[in-house]
């Protein structure tokens, strides 16, 4: 069975520990190369000190002396080509690309160059640029493999289908409906920043797990799903289920429903995206159904929380569109943490983002789609700050 030797673009966030643990836990079948964070020197160099790893990016570069002072011996880069230094690096031949945000487009696409195998947490690179994304993967016959919950879910569902995309019916994102699931609207507009922090079942950052209170984070998987899976946006559908058990469902066409259960722990999909295709033995806890003893599904409220509606509508227009809409949220999100947008003010920023900025087709070149993302970034702060 071979061993993976990891680059981890991110790992100090929530994702990025997970994997550590996921490495300790496996260090048979997972070897970790390389290591960035954006600006957390003092988790980065201890976590650079465990592994034994030779070089480091700190996406900060006014941290890198910092560092460096802590890393003797070790080669720190910085800034978005320190990224693209650790996915090129031929130590390696699996690169784990958890950064938020658009930075981990221009990383990700130097490791499909240089032919490593992706695990891609980051879901807004896909959002972005999924056709290039997977075009190129596709050319160089790089495996693409989700660590999203979700995506990972769908992944092991479609295991073992010789129909391809034709033998599905749907795919069908899991939910947990956040914090806000059972509220009424007109509460919505109270919502306090602690409040939409307060996730039910995810321990997460904080931009995720806002947008997982606005099911955002469910509409951006939406648009990811499309790509990662080359299934028609019209096929992509999303069920609530508070528990976060069934991590996520694929319907085949003779209406057979497949669903991947587990325990809420990211340790799971990132595990199954470094042993792919094997399944080995880990420490991680099994389910009790018996313990379980009923799982509960909903529909999602589409009026009520409109991201989904507004993911949809980004995912069939195509182009740039699905670009704005990350864009514009990540802008808004910001500006309802730094306490100059209401909750429901994110999604309206958005939906006007969207009427505003004519989308444009890419034609594969980033340039436009990096163009249309800037000036959707710009037409948010305009309608939030007047």
């Amino acid at each position: 069975m071979k061993k993976r030797r990891v680059v981890i673009l991110g790992s100090t966030g929530s994702i990025g520990t997970s994997a550590l643990k996921v490495a300790r836990d496996i260090p048979e079948r997972m070897e970790v190369v390389s290591l960035a964070a954006h600006g957390s020197t003092a988790k980065l160099a201890e976590q650079a000190r465990e592994f034994g790893v030779k070089q480091v990016c700190i996406y900060d570069d006014t941290k890198a002396a910092e560092l460096q002072q802590m890393l003797p011996g070790v080669t720190v880069y910085t800034g978005p080509d320190g990224l693209c230094e650790l996915s090129r690096m031929p130590e390696a031949d699996m690169v784990l690309v958890s950064i938020i945000g658009t930075a981990g487009l221009k990383p990700t696409l130097t490791a499909i160059a240089a032919g490593k195998d992706l695990a891609i947490a980051s879901k807004e690179i896909l959002v972005m640029a999924g056709e290039v994304v997977m075009q190129r993967a596709a050319e160089k016959g790089i495996n693409v493999l989700p660590v999203d919950s979700e995506h990972n879910a769908i992944y092991q569902c479609l295991q073992g289908n010789r129909g391809g995309a034709e033998a599905v019916n749907r795919l069908i994102l899991t939910a947990s409906g956040g914090p806000f699931r059972t509220w009424p609207v007109e509460k919505l507009a109270g919502v306090t920043l602690e409040q939409a922090l307060a996730h039910p079942t995810w321990k997460m950052g904080r931009k995720i797990t806002i947008d997982c209170a606005s099911l955002f984070n469910k509409g951006l998987e939406m648009i990811e799903a499309r790509w990662l899976f080359n299934i028609p946006m019209e096929r992509v559908d999303v069920i609530v289920h508070p528990q976060s058990i069934v991590h996520s469902l694929v319907e085949y066409r003779d209406g057979s429903i497949l669903a991947q259960l587990s325990s809420s722990d990211m340790c799971f999909p990132i595990q199954y995206a470094v042993t792919w295709p094997d399944r080995i033995d880990n420490s991680l806890p099994h389910l009790d159904l018996a313990a379980l003893a009923s799982l509960h599904f909903e529909a999602p409220r589409w009026q009520d929380f409109p991201a989904l509606n507004l993911a949809r509508h980004a995912g069939l227009t195509g182009g740039t569109m699905p670009a704005m809409y990350n864009a514009a949220n990540e802008v808004a999100v910001q500006a309802f943490i730094d306490g100059k947008l209401t909750f429901p003010g994110i999604w309206h920023t958005v939906e006007k983002v969207l009427s505003n900025v004519s989308a444009r087709d890419y034609h594969g070149e980033l340039s436009i789609i990096l163009e249309d993302d800037a000036a959707a970034r710009e037409e948010a702060r305009r309608i939030i700050h007047g």
